[in-house]
């Protein structure tokens, strides 16, 4: 029996949750963000990947902006996101994500998207004109781009990185020996190469990347992942708990305490990482703006 069906069988047990996975609720001002983002039609990863902060988050108000598309054509075990035939592209989209951060008063901008495998550039030319758009309309604004793995094209990542985001982002998502489970269709060595050339080539541009913990690593699993991400040159590390976010998607094997995840914080700053944020709620682009300041 593999640990997935045997966490399975713990879900079935409806194993209840520990004390510290708790997402308080928010009402109120959120309603008002989710208006500008439905009248610009913009989609987000906060909506279509069920995160738990998206309350915390919407009343700042704060969201990380998802281009092209809602329906991703991998099917990464993990994600909540719609796994189906992609919509065509929205050429308007960009000035659109422009438009919906200026009326939200944002000066720090988080671009993410699903996977465009169908696509020649994998969307890289839409995350470009989104970054541009956004600089323009907003001038004094910042940009995080969180992109998909290009099939590992580089000449895809330059188009991105030659629009000059301020934050490139890649996630890693777990350790390597679980890549064939919870990331079937990426590779461990392939996306520590984005992250590296993004940090060789790109002057000024902070590095980013991001972990789940709870599908089943050991802890020297993680502390390598950190390392091979130090020797890659990525700066910033955010390392939180995965939360099914459906009976479809993988069972969590185990919830870490918070003292794992303050020690893993503690590990990842004495090996030169700019800037580390590690517990159980924390999310890639959660607090961006944050990290990036200080």
């Amino acid at each position: 029996m593999t640990m997935f069906e045997k966490a399975k069988i713990l879900q079935k047990k409806r194993v209840r949750l520990p004390y510290w996975i708790k997402s308080k609720t928010f009402q109120g001002e959120l309603r008002h963000t989710k208006q500008i983002l439905r009248k610009y039609g913009i989609c987000t990863v906060c909506e279509e990947a069920r995160c738990p902060n998206i309350g915390k988050c919407f009343l700042k108000p704060a969201a990380t902006f998802m281009i092209l598309g809602s329906k991703c054509t991998r099917n990464c075990s993990f994600c909540a996101v719609e796994s189906s035939e992609p919509e065509p592209i929205n050429y308007n989209e960009p000035e659109m994500v422009a438009q919906a951060a200026k009326e939200m008063k944002l000066r720090y901008i988080v671009i993410t998207s699903v996977t465009r495998d169908d696509l020649s550039d994998g969307g890289a030319g839409q995350f470009a004109k989104t970054i541009r758009a956004v600089k323009r309309l907003i001038p004094d604004s910042k940009a995080e781009v969180l992109t998909p793995d290009f099939k590992g094209n580089l000449n895809n990542l330059k188009t991105v990185l030659d629009a000059s985001p301020d934050v490139y982002n890649h996630n890693l998502e777990t350790v390597s020996r679980l890549y064939p489970y919870v990331r079937p269709n990426a590779n461990y060595r392939l996306s520590l190469k984005l992250i590296e050339f993004a940090k060789r080539s790109k002057t000024g541009v902070y590095t980013k990347s991001g972990l789940m913990l709870g599908l089943g690593e050991k802890l020297n699993e993680v502390k390598d992942v950190l390392k091979d991400l130090r020797n890659a040159g990525c700066d910033i590390v955010t390392i939180g708990q995965y939360l099914r976010p459906s009976k479809l998607n993988l069972p969590v094997i185990d919830y870490i305490h918070p003292e794992i995840f303050e020690n893993l914080r503690v590990t990842a700053l004495s090996m030169g990482f700019k800037y580390a944020a590690s517990a159980p709620f924390v999310r890639s682009s959660m607090n961006a703006e944050e990290m990036y300041n200080n």
